[in-house]
């Protein structure tokens, strides 16, 4: 059920991050590991299981929002994908800071 603004003690302006702000650009990270740092976490940082799943959550629509700033690796086998950020978004990013 909606609330009104005035039940809130604190209003934020809802951010979103992109890839280039958030991912080291000569690194490449698993999903969890991107979802500890949009977090503000390191990506080794260890979380309960149901706080790790539900960041996972929160990092999969991100991911599909960002896909045109991002890269993925050929998975080898079991290991996971890795997703990292493209040149093309980090440019970007450095172009806006100046």
């Amino acid at each position: 059920m909606p609330r009104p603004k005035e039940d809130f003690d604190t209003l934020y302006p809802y951010q979103m991050y992109t890839p280039a702000e958030v991912l080291e650009p000569d690194l490449m990270y698993t999903v969890p590991e991107i979802g500890r740092r949009l977090q503000d976490l390191a990506p080794d940082t260890n979380l309960e299981e149901e706080t790790e799943a539900r960041i996972i959550a929160w990092t999969i629509p991100w991911l599909v929002y960002h896909q045109e700033d991002m890269v993925i690796n050929d998975p080898e086998g079991d290991e996971p994908g890795y997703f990292g950020v493209s040149e093309a978004a980090v440019a970007a990013l450095d172009e806006d800071e100046q």
